[in-house]
């Protein structure tokens, strides 16, 4: 992402917080994933989406109109010995030289120097509640410089809910964001055609998973926007199944839902195939149903539609479905009124995406549903699940859980699926593990 990104978009920040005021954003902490092994550290989503900086103990203050710089990062110093070990760190100078600050201090400098930038400020934004221990430092600076009211000095007497403003902006898309999410979902629909040609019964969910993050690695993607989940049969029946340890048999259907993360933005998507390469005849019926869904839904992705007309556009076309398959009775209306579907379809048709899978922004503004604007993405994902001993249904129907998802950007000129390279019709999906 380029410089100026990250620059505009601290300045639309600051444009809304107005004069005196002041920005404070750590990144996220290293987790420790046993003993003396760390997770693989992921910079916090809103820290990077004004910084573009990737390393751990870090803190963004933003002060506008500060004659000696608006933007100042706190930050680990250059330590070569440290960098032997652990890797390289870009330092003060580098905090300045290559993601622009206009000021960077040392960040274990940081009790000592914030409480002068909140001098003469009456505003903080801040994100209270991710981190109890760093909400108690704000308050703790805020109260420091509180207790000088008598030396004539003033502070802030206003908490303001950052995210509340950061989340906003990130539902919009700039173009180089929409270019390095259209590049990610490209990458994984690749990579899910990888897993149609190479699928045969006999192997295990955790080789689907291996060569799907293998393929993502190979093109550049280093790291996957969520844990895959692959599953085979009647696993495919649970939603976050994550467990991928069981064979695939000959017969089954297989679900696969995963998507990798490039340059902190994630893809998200999920085909479901034969094992065999064939469908069985209830299989094509389930799997027609909800690609009928999925394509209702997605053409109700539109500017000036509300987020939840793809949903109901989704759960019409299965309700009535099902009632002609006989797995639901009654009429299309009652159905509906009784939300019936839910007993094979029990979630929402699609998320936000963007730095996150399930990126951040409103679902409804002011008690109602958000109408959908150019720059939104979100993906659109119905589906059917019906696990084995399902009571009532006839056993053709059970072991068999179906999702398609695809990631939909939101344009003047309808939806834009940015992941369509995946193919998802019978006769494509068919023809492609036949080769």
């Amino acid at each position: 992402m380029n410089r100026n990104e990250f620059k505009r978009r601290r300045r639309q920040l600051m444009g809304m917080m107005g004069a005196g005021s002041v920005a404070i954003l750590p990144t996220g902490v290293e987790a420790v994933r046993n003993r003396d092994v760390h997770h693989p550290f992921r910079a916090d989503s809103d820290f990077y989406y004004l910084t573009g900086f990737t390393e751990p103990d870090a803190v963004m203050v933003l002060v506008p109109g500060r004659s000696h710089g608006e933007y100042i990062l706190f930050c680990r110093e250059k330590d070569p010995t440290k960098e032997m070990w652990d890797g390289y760190r870009a330092g003060l100078q580098g905090a300045v030289d290559d993601y622009g600050a206009d000021d960077a201090f040392p960040i274990s400098d940081l009790d000592d120097i914030l409480p002068g930038l909140l001098e003469e400020r009456e505003r903080v934004f801040f994100a209270m509640g991710s981190d109890p221990a760093f909400d108690k430092r704000v308050s703790d600076w805020v109260s420091q410089v509180r207790s000088r009211a008598r030396a004539g000095v003033h502070g802030p007497i206003e908490f303001l809910a950052l995210d509340h403003y950061l989340h906003d902006m990130r539902l919009y898309k700039s173009r180089a964001e929409i270019a390095v999410m259209r590049r990610a979902a490209r990458l994984s629909a690749e990579s899910h055609v990888n897993l149609m040609r190479h699928c045969r019964p006999g192997m295990h969910e955790y080789q689907l998973a291996s060569l799907f993050g293998h393929h993502c690695q190979m093109k550049g993607a280093s790291e996957l926007a969520y844990p895959s989940i692959v599953g085979g049969g009647n696993n495919a029946c649970v939603l976050h199944y994550v467990e991928n340890n069981q064979p695939l048999r000959d017969g089954d259907l297989v679900l696969i839902d995963a998507g990798c993360e490039l340059d902190c933005y994630a893809s998200d998507i999920t085909r479901t195939f034969p094992v065999s390469g064939c469908f069985s005849d209830a299989q094509r019926s389930l799997y027609e149903l909800v690609l009928e869904a999925q394509l209702a839904a997605i053409d109700k992705v539109r500017v000036g539609n509300h987020w939840n007309d793809p949903h109901q556009a989704a759960v019409r076309v299965l309700t009535k479905g099902l009632l002609k398959l006989g797995l639901l009775r009654g009429t299309l209306a009652k159905a509906l009124k009784a939300k019936s579907y839910t007993k094979f379809y029990m979630h929402r048709t699609g998320h936000w995406l963007g730095m996150d899978v399930h990126d951040v922004g409103d679902y409804k503004v002011d008690g109602h549903w958000r109408e959908l604007e150019p720059g939104m993405v979100l993906t659109v994902e119905p589906g059917l699940y019906i696990p084995r001993g399902t009571k009532g249904v006839a056993k053709k129907w059970q072991g068999i859980g179906i999702r398609i998802e695809d990631d939909v950007l939101v344009t003047r000129d309808g939806p834009d699926v940015l992941s369509r390279d995946a193919p998802k019709t019978v006769a494509q999906i068919e023809a492609l593990m036949a080769e």
